[in-house]
């Protein structure tokens, strides 16, 4: 099996490309598509076509956007339970003032830097960018879809 290129705060947006190169332009050439046979000849049909393809792209982006929710919940936990064991005593109380996004961007943070990256994130409210570009040893996430 091929090594995996390591992750970086760079290169580490993802493309699925199922989703960003096919089932979304698809669906936004069907919505064009569609006005476009509207606004040519409105009929029945034509509404139907339209509201069709409005529906496919709401769908393909209600899909798309409940995955990552669900990711970020399941991120969410994990960071929760890593600080838990990371954080001295006296600032485990703290885990909970951690925003989503911070709890989010802290996980690509090892294990040697999170206890004092998240007492920044706290003290001084970094937002997931700086967080993400405070990061000194990159820990990748090579399962986030």
């Amino acid at each position: 099996m091929a090594e995996k290129t390591p992750q970086t705060y760079a290169n580490h947006s993802r493309l699925d490309p199922p989703f960003h190169i096919v089932q979304g332009p698809l669906g936004m050439i069907a919505v064009i598509l569609s006005l476009i046979l509207f606004f040519r000849s409105p009929s029945l049909a034509s509404v139907l076509w339209l509201i069709l393809a409005v529906g496919f792209l709401m769908g393909t982006f209600r899909m798309r956007i409940y995955a990552l929710k669900v990711q970020d919940r399941v991120i969410r936990l994990e960071e929760r339970l890593r600080l838990a064991m990371l954080l001295p005593e006296s600032a485990k109380p703290r885990i909970g003032e951690l925003t989503e996004r911070q709890l989010i961007a802290l996980r690509f943070a090892s294990d040697a830097e999170l206890p004092a990256l998240a007492m920044r994130a706290l003290d001084d409210g970094l937002s997931n960018k700086q967080i993400k570009s405070a990061i000194q040893n990159w820990r990748g996430d090579y399962f986030r879809v």
